[in-house]
């Protein structure tokens, strides 16, 4: 797991430039805490930083063939070790042990159709020497993030947009669509915060030549007939979980599994323990807490009850080492936290103390371990989150989860300024956003209307929600340069259960079926009978408190250009409410507006709202 950089450049003698590709990778030190190097050509500069996961001596990069082709590259290729017993056999010969050779070879071999080999999670830049040009290559599910910024004689390029803003060439400057999709939460596919910047879309390629750039779709949802029965998918899932999570866990760091109670996470650490007891290993897992949760929880919209009692019992029947990560109201609020996560994310995704406690989590288990699996991503694959069972919500004509009335999504836009929703017409964008995604999924002949419309949630789930959690699990866990590997996200399971009929996806009456009766065996009954329950969120008054200082000192500075975007009066009345008793959709809109007012201050960006 790395950070990569670069720049292109067919008119720009880059050799004379070295200085700014090593700004440029500096940038993301976190995420490649254990080494750094740069490769620079005339018109070429690749930069890389390392986080050392598999054959720690070897695989320093940038690597290259010489004559032939460069490589940086950020991710995991877990299919690795078939992969280079094969290309051995077609005569190529490896120096080292590592992922990354291999990747190289294989882009040697077959060109970009390297893709149709891999099994991971990657984005990876390769400069053909032959034919003078870059390769840029994400995986399909977009766990690993990639940017590009065109340039008039080339691209610049880079694991996270401040990569990218360490170049002269690249302007901060914020427009109305920027502003649009970040106060929206639907993730439109390409988009980045900053004008003039893209992201590679997942399963994309985006070839640089002198040219232009062009893009190819390699892996999208594609809609197939299912034909096995209940009793051959659910053995099927088993399979592809067990043979999953056991080529995660390969690695030569110390490893271990986030643990939140839930069925998603158990069901990893389950298998997780399983296989490492084989080994002769005993399973690490963490959790993350607050003080207090569990003794003075409160059912919410989403929540019924507190992860603890369900960790425990998790924890207990694998046998692992267990670390609870306890938080209070004063770390969870911290502005130096905010900023520190503010800068992992490079935009104010307004998450709060949801951010906070994950940045702080990560940074824990980073002091005893380098890789952990997550059970990220298995709701938008099973069909888990409480909104798709809700008809209303289904059957809403936008996004469900902006449907389903909770305090992280409903509302976004209230905390601006009135002439500032007015042209960012968050409603109409949204509007055009559900019709484009809609218009792109593919149905079978002869599907039944409620499969027709399940399989339509699905895919929004899985092409737009998934991505925004993606990022912030890798963004979170990079700034401590902590590897989190996501089972569910292998595309041979995301395909599979994509296609499953929504009978099949809830034949025993419950969220998750087809996962639930899977992995049963390797879980306590408490978790296969909880009710789904997302990532934890403190109840403590002292947080709401706490954001309510915040905003005062905020409000006070008059000159602060953020209140060109933020409604001071708002933001004034928000924080006179009692904490006790204070809505979680407005506690969520002062935590957007800190998000802003600090991100303001880190980044000085240049608005351009038409």
């Amino acid at each position: 797991m790395c950070g990569i950089a670069g720049w292109v450049s067919f008119d720009t003698d880059l050799t004379q430039r070295r200085e700014v590709v090593d700004a440029m990778t500096a940038t993301m030190a976190c995420r490649g805490p254990d080494d750094s190097g740069t490769w620079v050509r005339p018109q070429v500069a690749l930069g890389h930083r390392r986080l050392a996961i598999i054959d720690l001596p070897g695989g320093r990069q940038p690597m290259a063939e010489a004559g032939l082709a460069a490589m940086v590259y950020s991710g995991e290729a877990y299919n690795f070790t078939e992969l280079r017993a094969e290309l051995s056999k077609r005569g190529h010969k490896f120096e080292t042990d590592s992922d990354t050779e291999v990747v190289l070879h294989g882009y040697l071999e077959w060109g970009d159709e390297v893709v149709d080999h891999l099994n991971g999670m990657y984005a990876f830049a390769i400069w053909d020497e032959r034919e003078e040009k870059l390769v840029m290559i994400r995986d399909r599910m977009g766990i690993k993030p990639f940017y590009y910024y065109p340039t008039p004689d080339g691209v610049l390029f880079g694991s996270e947009p401040k990569a990218i803003l360490a170049n002269p060439l690249a302007r901060k400057v914020i427009d109305t669509d920027g502003l649009r999709e970040l106060m929206s939460m639907t993730k439109t596919p390409g988009w980045s915060l900053w004008k003039g910047m893209h992201e590679v879309g997942p399963g994309t390629i985006v070839t640089v030549d002198r040219s232009g750039i062009r893009t190819r779709t390699y892996w999208k949802l594609d809609a197939k007939q299912h034909t096995d029965d209940q009793e051959t998918t659910v053995e099927r899932v088993r399979e592809l979980m067990t043979d999953i999570v056991h080529r995660q866990l390969v690695a030569d760091v110390p490893r271990c599994v986030l643990l939140s109670g839930g069925l998603d996470s158990s069901a990893v650490t389950g298998l997780a323990a399983t296989r490492l007891a084989e080994q002769g290993e005993r399973l690490r897992t963490f959790s993350v807490d607050f003080q207090g949760q569990e003794e003075n929880f409160q059912p919410d919209e989403v929540r019924d009850t507190p992860d603890s009692p369900f960790i425990r019992d998790v924890a207990q029947l694998v046998g692992s080492d267990h670390k609870d990560v306890v938080l209070n109201p004063a770390e969870l609020s911290d502005p130096e936290i905010r900023r520190k996560v503010l800068t992992a994310r490079d935009i104010p995704a307004g998450l709060g103390d949801m951010d906070a406690s994950l940045y702080l989590l990560f940074k824990a288990i980073r002091a005893e371990s380098t890789v952990a699996l997550s059970g990220e991503s298995a709701d938008e694959v099973f069909g888990g989150y409480r909104w798709f069972h809700d008809e209303a919500a289904v059957n809403s004509g936008t996004f469900p989860w902006l449907a389903f009335r909770m305090g992280l999504t409903s509302e976004r836009g209230t905390i601006l300024r009135g002439e500032v929703r007015e042209k960012l017409d968050l409603t109409g964008y949204i509007a055009d956003q559900y019709a484009t995604a809609v218009a792109q999924v593919e149905h079978l002949d002869g599907e039944s209307e409620q499969d027709r419309k399940m399989r339509t949630v699905c895919n929004l789930h899985l092409s737009r929600f998934v991505r925004m959690l993606l990022d912030r699990k890798d963004r979170a866990s990079m700034a401590v340069g902590l590897e989190v590997r996501v089972p569910f996200c292998d595309h041979r399971l995301v395909e599979y259960v994509y296609n499953t009929p929504w009978s099949l996806k809830t034949f025993d009456g419950r969220e998750k079926s087809l996962l639930r009766h899977a992995t049963k065996h390797v879980l306590p009954a408490s978790v296969r009978d909880r009710v789904k329950s997302p990532y934890p969120s403190t109840q403590d008054p002292g947080y709401a408190a706490a954001l309510q200082q915040q905003a005062k000192e905020a409000l006070a500075e008059r000159d602060n250009p953020v209140f060109s975007l933020l409604d001071r009066d708002w933001l004034h009345r928000a924080s006179e409410v009692d904490p006790a008793t204070m809505p979680s959709a407005q506690r969520a809109g002062i935590d957007r507006a800190l998000d802003l007012y600090h991100w303001f201050d880190l980044y000085r960006p240049e608005l351009q709202l038409d």
